[in-house]
């Protein structure tokens, strides 16, 4: 275990039902696995890090999440190739994901960054890239 390595992090959600079928496909795709499942949250881990998501309590559920507000904008994780972005890509249109910079797709990061960047239920912005 490498030190300053990221150990977990944890996401509180709107709808857990909504999210874990969300994440869960998705992280799969990326090589984790179902870590723990409890009443009000789930996590996935992949090496030593994990991914938890839980569920948000009634008396909080009156302000929703916007990245652009203080606190977390994104989360990036590493594709595989230029080939794998494509695919993933392809599955989240079929599963109804909303693709964020559509227009700028597959270079929104810039003309050698190829990635594409989407939104979890919670309108949490996603984005998966290939190697530089």
């Amino acid at each position: 275990m490498s030190e300053g390595l990221l150990h977990h992090i944890e996401i509180y959600v709107s709808d857990l039902k909504k999210s874990s079928e969300f994440w869960g496909w998705f992280l799969a795709e990326l090589g984790y696995h179902s870590y723990q499942k409890w009443e009000k949250g789930e996590s996935w881990k992949l090496g030593e890090t994990y991914l938890v998501f839980v569920q948000t309590e009634e008396r909080f559920l009156d302000e929703p999440y916007h990245r652009c507000r203080t606190g977390l904008n994104h989360l990036a994780f590493h594709a595989a190739s230029r080939g794998r972005v494509d695919e993933m890509t392809e599955k989240l249109r079929e599963k109804g994901a909303k693709i964020l910079y559509e227009n700028l797709h597959p270079f929104a990061g810039g003309e050698d960054y190829y990635a594409v960047y989407f939104e979890d239920p919670d309108r949490i912005k996603v984005e998966l890239a290939a190697p530089v």
